[in-house]
């Protein structure tokens, strides 16, 4: 009779698991018996931190539609795993964390390492559970994958203690996942909806969700250009819509230009898509009064548990927002100047000025937006850094962003990993900040063993950006625990096995790229940017100023 681990893994299988990214440990070591032949089936991903690893298995979910999965051993595992989990829970990703328990004779007496995972990690996850019983394991694993694949997509995390799993389980594996069809709009609500959107004089779309797999993001494409209908994307999903379309406007989300924040102000009717209304897609709720909106909103998601959680919608589908974007017919009104006037904004905010910086990174961007191939990947952490992908780069039909939701430092190197292990075929360039790599800098010994180092580009300032922002916007001058010394990065690069080089000045960085690219074994760029060059349109001079002028000092 096999032991649970191996009911656990073959089941992982059948259900459609193809890598598992993890930090091995004593309490699941029966799983980690199984995965010694499941090799091309199911692959252990060795990772040198447990937030490391939960971040990739995020960023998997994010990017395939798949649940990620993740494996760190009880106690300070798990805890330090919990970064990836509340990030999978904001950015609605698909994820399973499987963590190692205590033996369950040895439960509530606070034995080595152990946790209440339920009262952990319940108010974080979608779903927490413990599998006391090996014979109830399929029972419960095909409901966590379930759990965390349909309605609103989310963390699920399963505690594991190590006797069950290295008890003989008299059930057998799974042999697949559930085949839900996805939730159909109501003909009656979308024929209302399509009516609502005809009589607006302002009509805009708002759009989240990840992946829009098939054909969907075509068919809001087709329904938005045919309709003349402005389209902006929910935070940090603009990879979501073909930005060369003259119906994108912009993403909003933290930084949001203020034609974007115009748009929403302004609109009387808004079709929003897949969105769960967070603070940086509403201006920490101010676009859109709560709980009854200026504007008529129609809310589409595929969980009920969305819909009326902040907004009274006029009009509220409990559907799939792809299957609502197919049926979506074009609907025409006076708006087109609505319309072109938001692409206007949007293709003027691309445009940044010089930069006060050895390393211009509006010219890196505006680099990478002509070299890089259509479907190339981009990740970052959080951080000032991330304006540039997040704001000045133009996302294709097939190119991808990966970023936090939840605005977790640390998150751009793993999830470059995971999409180098995902798409080893594409080009993975990472954006992070000198203080964000460091949270998560020795996962390039992965990237390394794994044979999935990305490109990253290191925008070394010397300083924790956003924090430093703010502090000259409220403390001007009074500069207190943002200022860092960082190492050599190039030569840190290169001793885990990584082309790298520092580049210095703005010109060199054309020349350096290329040399990252033609690299097999991956790369790391270093880049000289001045501190004073905080934002696009800011430096800290001029925030200091202005906030010593607001208070009277000037």
């Amino acid at each position: 009779m096999p032991h649970g681990g191996q009911v656990l893994i073959e089941s992982l299988i059948n259900l459609g698991g193809r890598k598992a990214f993890g930090v091995p440990g004593e309490s699941f070591l029966a799983a980690l018996d199984a995965m010694h032949d499941s090799r091309g089936r199911l692959d252990f991903v060795l990772c040198r931190q447990e937030g490391g690893a939960a971040f990739m298995a995020a960023a998997w979910g994010k990017l395939t539609g798949e649940p990620g999965l993740c494996f760190v051993t009880r106690g300070p595992g798990a805890t330090n795993a919990s970064i990836g989990i509340h990030t999978a829970m904001q950015d609605s990703a698909p994820m399973l964390v499987f963590v190692g328990q205590v033996a369950t004779d040895q439960k509530g007496r606070e034995a080595f390492q152990e946790l209440d995972y339920r009262a952990v990690f319940g108010t974080m996850a979608k779903w927490a559970v413990e599998i006391d019983d090996p014979a109830r394991l399929p029972e419960i694993l095909l409901r966590a994958w379930t759990t965390a694949t349909t309605g609103r997509p989310g963390p699920v995390v399963v505690a594991l203690p190590e006797d069950m799993l290295s008890a003989p389980c008299p059930a057998a594996p799974l042999t697949g996942a559930a085949r839900i069809a996805p939730p159909a709009p109501d003909a009656a609500a979308l024929a209302e909806a399509q009516a609502l959107m005809a009589e607006a004089e302002r009509p805009l779309v708002l759009v989240a969700g990840a992946p829009w797999l098939g054909d969907a993001q075509a068919a809001l494409l087709r329904f938005a250009e045919a309709s003349d209908i402005p389209v902006v994307a929910a935070f940090r999903y603009q990879d979501q819509v073909d930005n060369a379309s003259p119906c994108y406007a912009g993403e909003a989300g933290v930084g949001m230009p203020p034609h974007v924040a115009r748009l929403i102000r302004e609109a009387d009717t808004i079709l929003a898509l897949g969105l769960r209304f967070g603070e940086m897609t509403t201006g920490a709720w101010s676009l859109l009064d709560v709980p009854e909106p200026r504007q008529r909103v129609i809310h589409v998601h595929a969980s009920d548990r969305e819909i009326g959680k902040v907004y009274r919608p006029a009009l509220a589908l409990h559907a799939d927002p792809a299957a609502v974007a197919r049926a979506l017919t074009p609907v025409r009104g006076g708006w087109s100047d609505w319309r072109a006037q938001a692409r206007s904004d949007y293709e003027s905010a691309l445009q940044a000025p010089p930069q006060p910086s050895p390393v211009d990174m509006g010219a890196v961007t505006r680099h990478l937006q002509e070299v890089l191939p259509g479907d190339a990947i981009l990740t970052n952490g959080a951080g000032n850094f991330a304006i540039w992908p997040n704001k000045h780069f133009r996302f294709g039909r097939d190119q991808r962003l990966l970023a936090p939701q939840s605005g977790a430092m640390g998150y751009g190197l793993p999830a470059a990993i995971a999409a180098r292990i995902a798409h080893p075929e594409r080009c993975v360039v990472c954006y992070a900040g000198d203080g964000d790599l460091q949270m998560t800098l020795q996962e390039l010994a992965t990237a390394v063993q794994h044979d999935a180092a990305p490109i990253v580009l290191v925008v070394n300032n010397g300083i924790y950006g956003t924090i430093r922002a703010h502090q000259e916007q409220h403390y001007p001058g009074r500069v207190s625990g943002t200022e860092m010394t960082s190492p050599d990065f190039a030569a840190l690069a290169r001793a885990y096995g990584l082309h790298a080089e520092r580049v210095e000045r703005t010109e060199d960085f054309p020349d350096a790229f290329a040399r990252a690219r033609a690299a097999r074994s991956g790369a790391l760029l270093d880049l000289d940017v001045a501190a004073e060059a905080i934002a696009p349109r800011a430096t800290i001079t001029s925030l200091r100023e202005g906030a010593l002028h607001a208070k009277g000092a000037l």
